[in-house]
């Protein structure tokens, strides 16, 4: 029997998709047979050259054949999402070449590794950097593909999908990390608000532990044999493949009633359990419950504060997309 096309007629952008969950999440469109636009910096034969990444043989021609082999169509551009120029040319494209974009990803990681100890401590120069790398090139890439999402918005939902980490508002151990993950999860929170009219959901979705190229180069195993790195770290024998958290979002841009979760931020386990997806593998990974049982404390606020998130039913008022006024107006 076929395997079943739900976003046969959608057209995706996945920014980002040289490797790890960008890459998971593009194959894992396409195997629900979408047109997938791979955007990053890193082509065939020439690799990227900066951070934590430099050198590494991934890239979006690559990831643009795979999304092809998955049943979809994947098309690389060449893009620095940092340049305002290049983004805007990618839009156009996709714009000239199919008329409409459904499905916005934006897996644009930091680029480097965090050094996590006291803020004041830290090489502001490089943190910075990072903030820019993973946050303004997720505001400059929905400011240019917003236009195109809702231009021909009717019946059928658009939908952004923010990748961050973490399913919650508790602390992540370092300043900037705190700031950029958090930062992306209000994002959608914050688009939410102004696309909800315009039949445009956003969330932010955030995958468990990840065995990525990069992990699994570093514990010397592969897909096939990944579990012998839990002798090393016990927690990687709860981890998942990239493509989880691309089935994830393949659940969400299927959904018909997607507009109900705008706004939210989920885990991709969340969303295995409510949709019934497995990972590639077959496998059911949950890393909050896992990360549960020796972490409890882990993110635990050391104030007499701590930040949680609230889902009720939009109001009427939401729905309408109805403005009430600001505290600040009201004083």
């Amino acid at each position: 029997m076929a395997k079943r096309k739900p976003l046969k007629s959608k057209i995706a952008l996945v920014a980002g998709a040289t490797r790890g969950a960008g890459r998971g999440i593009a194959c894992m469109l396409g195997e629900a047979g979408a047109t997938v636009y791979c955007s990053g910096r890193s082509v065939r034969g020439e690799p990227n050259t900066t951070g934590y990444f430099a050198g590494r043989p991934e890239n979006i021609d690559d990831t643009a054949d795979m999304v092809s082999a998955y049943g979809g169509v994947g098309i690389p551009v060449r893009t620095d999402h940092l340049v305002e120029e290049e983004v805007a040319a990618l839009v156009a494209r996709i714009k000239k070449e199919q008329g409409r974009l459904d499905i916005l990803v934006n897996d644009i990681s930091e680029g480097d590794v965090y050094e996590f100890k006291p803020f004041w401590k830290l090489t502001l120069a490089k943190c910075f950097q990072m903030y820019q790398n993973g946050v303004h090139t997720h505001i400059i890439t929905c400011r240019h593909a917003v236009p195109l999402m809702i231009e021909k918005r009717r019946t059928s939902p658009g939908l952004i999908v923010e990748i961050g980490d973490g399913d919650t508002l508790s602390y992540r151990q370092n300043l900037f990390y705190d700031l950029v993950k958090v930062t992306v999860s209000r994002l959608a929170w914050a688009m939410a608000q102004e696309l909800y009219k315009h039949n445009v959901a956003a969330v932010a979705l955030t995958p468990g532990y990840m065995r990525t190229e990069s992990m699994l180069e570093a514990f010397g195993v592969t897909q096939a044999n990944w579990r012998d790195a839990g002798k090393e770290d016990p927690h990687f024998l709860a981890s998942e493949t990239p493509g989880f958290v691309g089935r994830a979002v393949a659940a969400l841009a299927a959904d018909p009633k997607i507009m109900d979760k705008s706004g939210g931020l989920f885990g991709a386990w969340t969303l295995s359990d409510e949709y019934g997806f497995t990972d590639v593998d077959g496998n059911r990974p949950h890393w909050a419950r896992h990360f549960a049982k020796d972490n409890a404390t882990v993110g635990a606020s050391k104030t007499a504060f701590f930040w949680n998130i609230t889902h009720r039913a939009p109001t009427a008022a939401g729905k309408k997309g109805k403005r009430r006024p600001s505290a600040a107006k009201k004083r």
